[in-house]
């Protein structure tokens, strides 16, 4: 009888994949009703330098009504990945998990941040621009479903 011996790497989720579960956990934290967006970054030896989700900025309180208009409201919330990005200065992070593609104004900040990997689950139909700014700059961009 021939035994099979699994290892425990085999078990393992990749980095990415963790760092994409981090970040899903994340957007569990989002107050927004219509897109819930959580972000995480891994520095260079894989530990979490960063956890954060869209959102209005710490403090500020508004009425119910606010959040009925989608449009009206937009304007006003912080991106995930912004509020990421002030978490740790540009050259320390290798990676940053998005549960949704960065538009193309976070996509730049973030080739400014030096980060050379995007991982990412859902697309968001309104911007894909990012998808071109990071191929301008070389980082490595990949949706993990």
């Amino acid at each position: 009888m021939k035994t099979t011996i699994h290892s425990k790497q085999q078990e393992r989720i990749s980095w990415e994949e963790y760092a994409l579960k981090i970040a899903e956990v994340a957007s569990l934290r989002s107050e927004d009703p219509f897109v819930k967006v959580g972000a995480s970054a891994l520095n260079h030896s894989n530990k979490v330098i960063g956890v954060s989700y869209n959102g209005l900025a710490t403090g500020v309180n508004v009425p119910p009504v606010f959040w009925e208009d989608r449009d009206k409201r937009r304007p006003y919330m912080i991106h995930a990945e912004t509020n990421l990005l002030s978490l740790f200065e540009a050259g320390e992070c290798r990676l940053i998990a998005c549960t949704l593609l960065p538009c193309s104004s976070c996509a730049t900040n973030i080739a400014a941040h030096r980060i050379k990997t995007v991982i990412y689950r859902d697309t968001y139909s309104r911007d894909t621009e990012a998808l071109k700014i990071f191929d301008f700059y070389g980082i490595d961009c990949r949706q993990v479903i």
